[in-house]
């Protein structure tokens, strides 16, 4: 009997992988797509400290709805860790300017169904 209890268990697991597997199987195909952004930066003469500005081009042949936000790499105590971007809708071709970059921020920028795209900000051009 332990050996028919065992293989019942058994038995058991797989099927439960199994179920799990199919399970989650759309919601992990549907996030692992890549956002078919491309970023390019442009330096631009500033007073206030920020000569960045990130280009990115909607490359699909799809709209976009973006949102996103910038970790800032010097913050003051006062002031957030983050600053949250306006949601965007980026037409296929187009372009989405975000100005007033530091060197070393990261900007995250997410879609319904695409894995998030992190892009560094270089000290130099």
């Amino acid at each position: 009997m332990t050996n028919s209890n065992s293989r019942r268990s058994a038995l058991l697991a797989v099927a439960c992988t199994f179920a799990l597997a199919l399970v989650s199987a759309p919601a992990l195909q549907a996030a692992d797509k890549a956002l078919t952004l491309t970023p390019t930066f442009e330096k631009v003469a500033s007073t206030e400290g920020t000569p960045f500005v990130l280009h990115l081009k909607n490359d699909s042949k799809d709209t976009l709805k973006l949102s996103g936000k910038v970790l800032l790499s010097v913050v003051n105590h006062s002031a957030d860790k983050a600053r949250v971007l306006p949601e965007h809708t980026l037409e296929a071709g187009q372009s989405w300017t975000i100005p007033n970059l530091s060197g070393d921020d990261r900007v995250l920028v997410s879609a319904a169904g695409f894995a998030p795209l992190e892009v560094k900000v270089p000290f130099k051009l």
